[in-house]
């Protein structure tokens, strides 16, 4: 598809098109029943870098708790990052907390009307600046993740292989190809033909609605793939009763500094440089980005292992009742581990044997 020769007539056509497959085949999702700012907010900040099966459970939980933009600027950071445990990048978390904050301290507890007010808040980028904007204030902007961005190039076939430009490029084109009279929809109609049809890999071009103006036909010069890294780690899962009663039991667990580069805050097992002796009471594969994590469980005795030398060593550390594990802020290999080892309650939907978005079948 060259832009040059893109007539009003093809850009017609390609909204009718698209937006009649969307009609027909968009995903029942629970932010797309709304077009409440604050939930659009809180979804698209979920769904950065995050599958969206994975999103579903977590989106709910969070907005029965959090209601609102005020209820969530008055709540305490660690409720927020407990329940967001299991998405990972814990950074969105604390932004949207501080946005929330400022929000309400500031300009009377209401998200802004235009993206370009919107992006000026913490945490939120182009991309979600425009998508509040377009679905829930209608506004005329073009939203482009990477699904977007996908779709874009292969649209533009070969000419989007030449990189000199190609953001401002793609920004021109989605901008063109953009339905003013329905942008949100448009938006999400172009964000769901690439997380379904046009994917990374084996795109569905028989299935695509748009195919006859696309430029590659599924052929796709895909970026070099980040090599993956593996690394094993030891974890101690270190439990004691409590009051000498044997069905309440208490885990110890350890916060990391407040400093630290990843997930800073947050509450997990021990971790141990060395094996323990006998063999773990779980292995487990745990991915975060480009490194696959091969972790081996440890259950060690209280008095073994709380030494003088370890106790040293654990500056921030506490002992949780069972029955209390889901209302701290844990990472989520610790609650993927502690629910695996049936320490940690399970969701209602798990224990029932019906699978729960979010929560991998191999780990549980």
């Amino acid at each position: 598809m060259e832009t040059a020769t893109l007539t009003e007539q093809d850009r017609e056509e390609f909204r009718l098109l698209l937006l009649s497959w969307f009609r027909l085949h968009a995903r029942d999702l629970p932010w797309r029943q709304t077009r409440d700012p604050y939930r659009i907010w809180v979804s698209e900040v979920m769904l950065q870098q995050t599958r969206v099966a994975t999103v579903i459970a977590r989106y709910t939980q969070f907005i029965q708790r959090f209601p609102s933009l005020v209820s969530l600027a008055l709540a305490r950071e660690d409720e927020v990052l407990t329940l967001w445990s299991g998405l990972g990048y814990y950074r969105r978390a604390r932004m949207l907390h501080s946005a929330a904050q400022l929000l309400v301290n500031e300009h009377g507890g209401s998200l802004p009307h235009t993206s370009q007010e919107l992006r000026r808040l913490p945490g939120v980028g182009d991309y979600t600046a425009a998508a509040i904007a377009s679905i829930a204030r209608n506004e005329a902007v073009a939203a482009m993740d990477g699904n977007v961005e996908r779709v874009l190039m292969r649209l533009l076939g070969k000419s989007a292989t030449r990189r000199s430009g190609l953001p401002a490029r793609l920004k021109e084109v989605a901008g063109l190809l953009l339905d003013p009279k329905v942008p949100g929809t448009f938006n999400q109609a172009m964000m769901e033909l690439g997380a379904t049809v046009c994917l990374p890999r084996a795109p569905r071009c028989t299935d695509c609605p748009v195919e006859k103006f696309c430029g590659t036909k599924g052929e796709h010069v895909a970026a070099p793939r980040k090599q993956i890294v593996s690394r094993l780690t030891h974890y101690a899962l270190v439990k004691r009763p409590v009051g000498g009663e044997s069905k309440r039991t208490e885990v110890l667990l350890v916060q990391r500094q407040d400093n630290a580069a990843q997930m800073p805050g947050m509450w997990e097992l021990p971790a141990i440089a060395e094996p323990a002796k006998g063999e773990p009471v779980l292995r487990i594969r745990h991915a975060i980005t480009n490194t696959n994590f091969y972790v081996e469980v440890f259950e060690v005795k209280a008095d073994k292992f709380l030494t003088a030398r370890n106790q040293r060593k654990l500056e921030r550390h506490d002992w949780v009742v069972d029955s209390r594990l889901g209302e701290i802020p844990l990472t989520g290999l610790a609650r993927k581990i502690l629910m695996r080892l049936d320490v940690m309650a399970k969701p209602r939907e798990v224990r029932s044997g019906k699978a729960l978005p979010g929560l991998d079948r191999d780990f549980l």
